[in-house]
């Protein structure tokens, strides 16, 4: 990913619950502010012992002042360590790379690393688009920080 923007948190759970609340596509309307859609498309086999019948695809629909979009990602997992994600088709985003990298750093505690990289369709200078991203991830950290630790 080129021009990334990335943040970490410490959740205090065990990596395996932390992935487990990713994965969990269904539920990002009630905790990923600004999704109010989240559908998957396509899923792994339960025989893929990366993926384990995760999501390979999931549409979005997303209002976030400025960006009010519907995409479709697909993504890459590597078990309960690391999830990454391409855009493969939008209508305000012209690119969105991004990834969770999970580092377990002590009993059921877990440090969670957003990174990503995006690109609108609408021209944004540099600094507005990292600003943008800064509180995208920075907004996603807290909110899978509260689902993890408390279900809310």
């Amino acid at each position: 990913m080129a021009e990334q923007t990335s943040s970490s948190i410490v959740v205090d759970a065990p990596a395996a619950d932390v992935m487990a609340v990713i994965a969990d596509f269904a539920a990002y309307p009630a905790w990923a502010k600004g999704v109010t859609v989240a559908d998957v498309v396509a899923s792994f086999s339960d025989d893929d012992p990366a993926a384990r019948g995760r999501a390979e695809k999931v549409f979005f629909a997303l209002d976030v002042a400025p960006i009010k979009d519907e995409y479709t990602l697909a993504y890459v997992w590597d078990g309960d360590k690391l999830v990454t994600w391409t855009l493969v088709q939008g209508k305000m985003l012209r690119s969105l790379d991004g990834a969770y990298i999970l580092d377990e750093i002590g009993p059921g505690r877990t440090e969670v690393t957003y990174r990503l990289a995006l690109d609108l369709s609408i021209p944004l200078i540099g600094m507005l688009k990292r600003k943008g991203e800064k509180i995208l991830i920075d907004t996603a950290l807290k909110g899978l920080k509260k689902r993890v630790e408390t279900g809310a």
